[in-house]
């Protein structure tokens, strides 16, 4: 088992020993309009206050223009707790945001299974 500091909480054997509403201090819904494949980006600014381990990973991951999506599966939180964290990052103004640009029908069989075969290479 990994020390409190260490990042999140992890056995071995039991997985993840926080839950992962703990990690967004039980809050369920984000102060900013993010869907599943909207693009975040890390804008260099330091994020003033305390963040947890979460949200400095989901920071770190963000050096790049990410989707949601990508960052909820590596963090292996749930979509709405990883929402909450990113949200946090763009009120602090660590993080910026940008709706996808669809130029064809955002719910394309097709766009959908590239995403899925995209986020599958990623794990």
């Amino acid at each position: 088992m990994t020390a409190a500091g260490d990042g999140p909480w992890l056995d071995d054997a039991a997985g993840r020993l926080v839950r992962p509403f703990t990690v967004s201090n039980g809050r369920t819904r984000p102060t900013v309009a993010l869907d599943l494949v909207s693009q975040v980006m890390a804008t260099g600014a330091t994020p003033l206050g305390y963040l947890g381990p979460e949200h400095a990973q989901a920071l770190e991951r963000c050096r790049v223009p990410v989707a949601v999506a990508e960052i909820a599966a590596h963090l292996t939180l749930p979509v709405a707790v990883t929402k909450v964290l990113l949200a946090d990052l763009v009120d602090c103004g660590a993080l910026t945001t940008k709706p996808p640009a669809f130029h064809h029908n955002p719910t394309d069989r097709a766009l959908l299974e590239a995403v899925l075969d995209g986020l599958r290479r990623q794990l």
